[in-house]
């Protein structure tokens, strides 16, 4: 699967302050990107348990609650933390380039 992953310049890294965070779209997919200190985060911006928009959510640390029934994820690798999501959140590789911000995907 990821072999065929591409590149995707999606946003500024001057659009994020310290723990801002946007849903951005690529290649067809909402993705929830999350600054967490120096580095950004790309989760999908669905939650796996029912379907409802993560960038609601609370952030603390690495983690991520869904702001519908609460469950929590790693941002760095999308685990399921808590019920009641028993499915990780797909992740994306990030990287930061000339003030830009890309998703693999």
């Amino acid at each position: 699967m990821g072999f065929f992953r591409k590149w995707h310049d999606v946003a500024a890294e001057s659009d994020f302050t310290e723990t801002d965070r946007q849903v951005v779209v690529a290649d067809g997919e909402q993705i929830l990107l999350v600054k967490d200190g120096d580095r950004i985060h790309a989760v999908s911006a669905i939650c796996t348990h029912e379907y409802a928009q993560m960038v609601g959510g609370t952030v603390s640390g690495h983690e991520i609650e869904c702001p519908l029934h609460g469950a929590r994820f790693d941002l760095r690798t999308g685990t399921n933390l808590t019920p009641p999501a028993t499915r990780p959140l797909e992740v994306f590789e990030t990287k930061v380039e000339n003030g830009r911000v890309w998703v693999r995907v």
